[in-house]
């Protein structure tokens, strides 16, 4: 067998492709290795502005800070179960939703994805779904902060695109004619032959739910109790910021506020850290899948 030669000119090219992409990897990696360096190191070190990638006079003060206040462990339950209702509700309503809309067959659906779709472009604003809420009596409550988000047209068009390029016509018929109905061809074809798309979804949902907390804010004013984590960790860094600046000796959030927000960061970022290692396959083959128009 002929061996190919590779040209000087495209080893050149591999060789900067190469670099490059290692550029964007530490473009992306040292601001996350500088912040944990911060929120581990001692706060004469970072008001010094001596931390950089690496943590001077290593401690876990900051950590034992953040847990300092036991609320901290019902916020973390409030937003787990918050995210995972989301989750669970977005994926049903974005399912539903795409599996008609891709299938050719049904008479409208152009206007029906034209109505969806539209939303992309034009939104009331935050005082227009501050007042329905409000309407509504779901201020103070959970479902506040599940039900306004749960469906979005952004993943309804990348789930649609998907089902259309993965998921034929001539398959669907097949089903038909053994006798199934569509919610059996749903769950017993369209889902398992979706798991990539599927998982990309619920990642999209699961992290967007995960670091919101702006509508929880607005939501949830006097409840603490029903705080997710990311408010309740917006509230310790303002507190930490007041006391620090009035220099009021308060135990619990005496901490320079850039070391406790390191540390709220890296708090909040654990979690997810730790599950998208089990989807990372499917988040990327999905992307592709629901990137490119059947």
């Amino acid at each position: 067998m002929l061996k190919t030669v590779r040209k000087p000119v495209s080893v050149f090219a591999d060789i900067l492709i190469y670099l490059l992409l290692l550029l964007v990897c530490f473009t992306c990696v040292l601001p996350f290795v500088h912040v944990l360096a911060k929120s581990l190191s001692n706060e004469a070190f970072v008001i010094a502005r001596k931390v950089f990638l690496w943590p001077k006079d290593f401690t876990f003060s900051a950590y034992r800070k953040v847990l300092y206040d036991q609320s901290i462990i019902r916020s973390m339950y409030i937003s787990i179960v918050m995210t995972s209702l989301f989750t669970l509700l977005g994926l049903f309503l974005t399912v539903c939703a795409a599996y008609p809309l891709s299938r050719k067959h049904l008479k409208g659906r152009a206007f029906f994805t034209f109505m969806i779709l539209i939303t992309l472009y034009f939104h009331g604003g935050i005082i227009p779904d501050y007042l329905l809420i409000h309407r509504l009596g779901l201020l103070e409550t959970l479902p506040s902060l599940i039900l306004p988000l749960a469906f979005s047209a952004f993943n309804l068009l990348i789930m649609k695109t998907s089902l259309q390029a993965g998921f034929s016509e001539s398959l669907e018929e097949a089903a038909r004619i053994e006798g199934a109905n569509y919610i059996r061809i749903l769950w017993s074809l369209v889902l398992p032959l979706s798991k990539p798309i599927i998982t990309t979804i619920a990642l999209f949902l699961a992290v967007g739910r995960w670091n919101a907390y702006q509508d929880a804010l607005f939501y949830i004013k006097q409840n603490a109790d029903l705080r997710p984590m990311q408010l309740k960790l917006y509230y310790l860094i303002v507190a930490a910021t007041e006391n620090f600046q009035s220099s009021e000796t308060v135990v619990a959030v005496r901490t320079n506020p850039e070391v406790l927000k390191a540390a709220c960061v890296m708090f909040a970022t654990v979690p997810i850290l730790c599950i998208y290692p089990f989807v990372q396959r499917y988040f990327v083959q999905g992307i592709m899948i629901g990137a490119v128009k059947g």
